[in-house]
């Protein structure tokens, strides 16, 4: 048999990497927020659909 002793051993801590920013166009930030805005619509009419009444449940 192979020895299996190192095979299960923590791997050392690693720094976290920073994160990358880039620069984007007004109007891309302006697409981006408006696809969030629709999303959170979508959303909102979703649940308005749901039943109410969570008591029902087992």
């Amino acid at each position: 048999m192979s020895e299996t002793g190192d095979t299960f051993k923590k791997a050392p801590k690693r720094k976290p990497s920073k994160g990358k920013s880039i620069a984007v166009s007004p109007e891309m930030r302006e697409a981006y927020a408006e696809m969030i805005r629709q999303r959170a619509e979508k959303e909102e009419v979703y649940g308005r659909h749901l039943p109410q009444d969570e008591t029902r449940r087992r």
